[in-house]
């Protein structure tokens, strides 16, 4: 196969999911290629040194390169995710303080809490299916963390919507259609909620998310409209949420590689990271993100002219033997002696999270991670027979099972 050949549009994605780019790239034997992709030319990338040339500002730009349903499911029209420049980085600075640790400590610590409230009812069960029950324990805390007032009653429909958020973003068809009608419902009552906020109605807690997105001023200094701060809200809440796929994941990994139990439940403090890492790092979530070309590009030979696509390699990059020894081995010791590269290891973007577009909220998700993946360990419980098997043409995929278990007294 040339070096240069156009590889032609088809919906190979909808049929090979996660393995469509990496397999590509395996048939060029290269970390970049050229191909169409709705109807546009564009540039794959892969590689430490790709991820600087994607996220640098005078290459790619995402103002305008987010397909509307992704943005009508998972991110929400004027969302942070959308903006560039000196709008990206004021808007920006409203998560920032997710990078903090009392922010990590706080929302682990909320979480946790939630857990601990929940496994006594699970054990009245005659099974769990994790997944669906760990979605409404994140949900639950991170509410109390974030300010955002939550009723019992609440709880279940709001951890439904938020997954169906998530589930539906790359899809088409009725998870899709699931999906926008989530984000339309919950825009509505948050957005309601911020104008309570604002009108005095509601308390916020002071220095809570809901407190700082109500009172946040993009870069003209107008306050947010209340839609406008009901995204960025869910975009705080939603994406924390989205944690249930990674603890479904690592009860996977242990039910897989049981020797890994012992040392979770060690407390560990190292290790639990390391695992971590490595549930994120082997396990699919986003297979690829994308920006547009501001100019016309090239990288290491390959072209694309202003307003086509880039596209960085999440999965493939995330499993490149070059980058990871043994890839397609579940592995934790991986990380303890070498942390992962800031750009080497992406599941959720690259680059600095502080000026660019790497999810600012990843040092949380890491010590939520590592806080629920200490507790399913320490948690007494059989896996009855089920399929757990992860299809890679699912976006995203998670065990067919949810994974379920049998919490014992």
């Amino acid at each position: 196969m040339s070096a240069h050949r156009l590889v032609p549009e088809s919906l190979a994605l909808l049929t090979e999911g996660y393995a469509w780019l990496p397999d590509l790239m395996r048939a060029e034997n290269d970390t970049a290629l050229t191909l169409r992709v709705l109807g546009k030319p564009a540039l794959a990338v892969r590689g430490p040194d790709a991820v600087c040339f994607f996220y640098d500002e005078e290459h790619v730009r995402r103002h305008g390169a987010l397909p509307g349903p992704v943005l009508s499911t998972l991110f929400g029209h004027g969302a942070v995710h959308t903006l560039d420049g000196d709008a990206h980085r004021q808007r920006k600075s409203f998560f920032l303080p997710l990078l903090e640790t009392d922010a990590v400590t706080g929302s682990a610590g909320h979480i946790a809490d939630a857990w601990d409230e929940a496994v006594p009812r699970w054990r009245e069960r005659p099974e769990v299916v994790l997944f669906d029950a760990v979605s409404r324990v994140i949900t639950r805390g991170v509410c109390r963390w974030a300010g955002v007032p939550l009723t019992e009653d609440e709880e279940e429909p709001l951890a439904r919507d938020l997954l169906a958020m998530v589930d539906g973003f790359a899809t088409v068809g009725p998870r899709h259609w699931r999906a926008r009608r989530a984000r339309t419902r919950r825009e509505q009552r948050f957005a309601d909620l911020v104008a309570r906020v604002r009108s005095g109605a509601v308390d916020a807690p002071t220095g809570s998310v809901l407190d700082r997105v109500c009172g946040h001023r993009d870069a003209s200094g107008a306050e947010l409209s209340p839609r406008i701060a009901a995204v960025e809200l869910l975009n705080v809440i939603r994406p924390t949420t989205a944690l249930s796929w990674f603890v479904a994941f690592a009860a996977h990994a242990l039910h897989c590689w049981p020797e890994h139990s012992e040392r979770l439940r060690s407390g560990e403090a190292a290790f639990a990271t390391a695992f971590a890492h490595e549930v994120r790092r082997f396990y699919p979530f986003a297979p690829f993100l994308g920006g547009q070309a501001v100019t016309d590009l090239t990288w290491h030979g390959r072209r694309v002219p202003a307003g086509g696509l880039v596209l960085l390699d999440v999965y493939g990059q995330n499993h490149d033997e070059r980058l990871f020894k043994d890839p397609y081995a579940f592995r934790p010791e991986r990380f303890l002696d070498h942390p992962p590269g800031r750009d080497d290891l992406i599941p959720q973007g690259g680059a600095d999270p502080r000026a660019g577009h790497r999810c600012p909220g990843e040092a949380m998700a890491v010590g939520v991670l590592e806080t629920l993946a200490q507790r399913l360990a320490q948690l007494s419980y059989e896996v009855p027979p089920q399929d757990p098997t992860v299809p890679l043409n699912r976006i995203p995929t998670r065990p067919r099972s949810g994974m379920i278990i049998k919490v014992l007294a």
